[in-house]
């Protein structure tokens, strides 16, 4: 069980802390408005608190000319996610929020992941990579739709498509192509509903289930939409609640990640779970998944704020 205890009560303990967020990637949106309610929370509780929009200045000269002590990072995709800042911010030595340099590259690439998921035994889709038009006219015939085609670096949904049959696989492809990113397909689970688990200091929170009454989960539904449903709890058995927690934090700590997260799967018909990706800088916005689950455990978004930049002390 996370305790929603600090290890430290004087917010100056921190010094004077960067909340890092929007930057140049695809999920530029989602992290602004990430960003704005961590800092605002930050604030709140007497932390000297400065946002940062990595797209207005240049952030390592800047941490460096502001002597800033430490940096929570709020930056989602490339760039921030993706283990870049985080090696910047060690050569450094300014500490961070979350996980660390090769953690958080490993898991941008959802390909990388699941293939060290799936060396350490844990429940993973077939996936197909779709590096050119021949691959796609190679493999159209003999996939079993629907499949999920996916840029491997790309979170929030974002160039997602699902795909019903073989005469849409080319499009789909073609529609993942525009963000600079391995192409791959994976078996489209029609089961049980997907779910995250979210984590804070290595331990799961209680996990979720999402409906939405669009094809999929996809960004619209994520942070656009009102009508996406979220359950928490979720409807599991309590057996299977703590079953599937164990999994993601097996998962979270397969990968080397450190302090927060989460872990997305589904559920198959038969009630099997397949891993599907892990988020090391999830969003923290009004829509967000990892607030919503810690709410639930009995720990607000002011605190978890706390909790998790307590991860860089």
């Amino acid at each position: 069980m996370v305790s929603a205890l600090n290890r430290f009560e004087d917010p100056k303990v921190f010094g004077k802390v960067a909340v890092v967020y929007g930057g140049h990637s695809s999920e530029r949106e989602v992290s602004l408005w990430s960003g704005e309610a961590v800092l605002a929370a930050l604030k709140a509780q007497g932390i000297d608190a400065h946002g940062i929009d990595t797209a207005e200045v240049e952030l390592l000269s800047h941490l460096v000319a502001e002597s800033f002590d430490r940096v929570f990072i709020v930056l989602h995709g490339r760039g921030g996610e993706d283990g870049v800042l985080q090696g910047a911010l060690e050569y450094l030595n300014i500490p961070y929020t979350g996980s660390g340099v090769l953690a958080s590259s490993v898991g941008m690439d959802k390909l990388k992941s699941k293939q060290i998921w799936q060396a350490l035994g844990l429940p993973v889709l077939e996936s197909y990579l779709l590096n050119s038009e021949e691959d796609v006219a190679r493999l159209a015939p003999i996939l079993k739709y629907p499949v999920a085609v996916k840029p491997a670096e790309e979170g929030s949904s974002i160039g997602v498509s699902r795909v019903e049959s073989a005469d849409d696989l080319l499009a789909a492809w073609k529609a993942a192509g525009g963000y600079n990113s391995p192409i791959f397909a994976e078996n489209w689970i029609v089961g049980n509903g997907e779910y995250t688990c979210a984590i804070l200091n290595g331990t799961a929170l209680p996990i979720i289930r999402m409906e939405t009454d669009l094809a999929f989960y996809d960004y619209e539904a994520k942070y656009l939409r009102e009508d996406t449903r979220y359950f928490c709890p979720s409807g599991l058995s309590q057996s299977d609640e703590m079953r599937f927690r164990k999994l993601c934090e097996e998962a979270f700590h397969a990968l080397g990640a450190d302090g927060w997260g989460r872990v997305d799967f589904v559920l198959d018909r038969d009630n099997n779970p397949w891993l599907l990706e892990i988020n090391t800088v999830p969003g923290m916005t009004n829509h967000s998944l990892v607030p919503l689950a810690a709410n639930r455990a009995g720990i607000s978004f002011e605190r978890l704020c706390w909790l998790i930049l307590e991860g860089s002390l």
